[in-house]
């Protein structure tokens, strides 16, 4: 399944689930909430971190931690 971390500049998707990890809580406590539309808006120059945008804010999050976000 396609995670976060993978998405493009300006793409769409629904959250289906959080992998396991030590901070899984953390991030739906941040609000990615499985059901929830996510927008992907851009990444830094080389890549990491990114910025999402979920429940009308903007978020950054590290690749490693967006990989565990997978979306539909």
């Amino acid at each position: 399944m396609k995670t976060l971390a993978k998405m493009r500049p300006g793409e769409r998707r629904v959250i289906q689930q959080l992998k396991p990890s030590s901070v899984s809580i953390k991030l739906l406590e941040m609000g990615l909430l499985p059901g929830k539309t996510v927008r992907f808006n851009f990444s830094a120059p080389f890549g990491d971190p990114i910025s999402v945008q979920v429940a009308g804010y903007q978020l950054s999050l590290r690749l490693d931690e967006a990989d565990l976000i997978e979306v539909a």
